[in-house]
């Protein structure tokens, strides 16, 4: 079992639920802007965010935005040692770095200090584009384990200053090469990993990148947080992240919606009607499954475990129940009825 560690009053590793992290892309030093996106991905379900702090401006801001927000809050630095050491001062919940490009060990001792006075976890967070020269030569390339051993030389930096409260981060936009080195890294380290497709692209690659890559992981019981990277809004990346680890049967996220593909068999507008009933549903917490089939060959026997259901037939629809029938419906009304039976749950 992974070690264990508290971002806030969150924790990560030890057999903990596993959580989802985003992260924000207002200017930091925009509290009030900052703030509204944070609540925004708390009611999506976010559990942890970080930030960007690349001066001090947004080093100061942690304050207020700590305040105003009730999930633990990351500081995401580079370089500057001097940030890191301000936004454990003002109320940062975890630190994330490279201790490659914080500079001499003097300094990574100076973030290391500040963190353990507090308990705050360091995030090491190496991706492809940081892997030191020396591994891709000794390795041959870019690779997983240029890459690993690339993440583990960082941890041992961390862990010669004498801490040990650490999360770490493998991440490249290569779906198969970020599988392979988590896999090697689980072997090689007890810390807690958190998992992403980093640079994954659009909201469509970026959707299939990192559900192959963060759900492959989670299949074979890697992986203790996660955060799916999108060029698109951080809300898009928490409900990606939640919906990942419902399809798993993780943790719950709301409806889960069953629907066939269509044929020439069906004789009502499914796609419109799913479109519907999925927006209606979007901000429900009910954990059920709702099928919408396109006929009844597809309907209540292959959707028998489904909690709520409709099998369409032409101009109507059979109501079902785990697999019962109950009644019909017009075409017109299976997306009321649907609804006023899924709210009476």
């Amino acid at each position: 079992m992974k070690k264990k560690v508290f971002c806030g009053d969150v924790a990560i590793g030890g057999g903990s639920q596993i959580t989802v992290q985003s992260m924000t892309n207002t200017k930091t030093q925009d509290v009030e802007a900052t703030v509204d996106q944070i609540r925004l991905l708390e009611e999506t379900g976010c559990d942890i965010i970080r930030v960007a702090v690349p001066d001090k401006d947004s080093a100061k801001a942690l304050k207020a935005i700590k305040n105003a927000i009730s999930i633990p809050l990351v500081a995401d630095i580079h370089f500057d040692y001097k940030l890191a050491v301000e936004s454990v001062n003002n109320g940062a919940d975890g630190i994330r770095i490279n201790p490659g490009n914080i500079g001499d060990k003097n300094r990574v001792k100076e973030i290391v200090k500040a963190c353990e006075e507090k308990t705050i976890p360091i995030r090491v967070g190496v991706n492809a584009g940081s892997v030191k020269q020396f591994y891709l030569d000794k390795y041959n390339g870019l690779n997983q384990m240029s890459l690993v051993e690339s993440a583990l030389e960082q941890v041992h930096i961390i862990e010669s200053c004498g801490y040990d409260n650490l999360v770490i981060s493998i991440k490249s936009s290569d779906v198969k090469l970020t599988y392979d080195a988590y896999q090697l890294i689980s072997e090689k380290t007890n810390y807690p990993l958190h998992l992403g497709i980093t640079e994954a692209g659009s909201f469509l690659n970026g959707t299939i990148k990192s559900a192959m890559g963060i759900g492959s992981l989670l299949l074979r019981g890697i992986g203790d947080t996660i955060r799916v990277s999108l060029t698109d809004e951080p809300q898009k990346e928490v409900q990606l992240g939640r919906k990942i680890l419902q399809f798993l049967n993780i943790r719950p996220y709301g409806p889960n919606i069953i629907s066939c593909p269509t044929c020439g068999r069906t004789n009502i507008d499914l796609v419109a009607i799913v479109n519907e009933i999925e927006n209606r549903l979007k901000l429900s917490k009910k954990d059920i499954s709702v099928a919408i089939m396109g006929c009844v060959v597809n309907g209540p026997g292959e959707a028998r475990e489904a909690d709520i259901g409709i099998a369409g037939g032409i101009g109507q629809a059979v109501l079902f129940k785990k697999g019962k029938i109950i009644s019909k419906i017009k075409e017109d009304n299976i997306v009321e009825i649907l609804m006023e039976e899924i709210d009476r749950m």
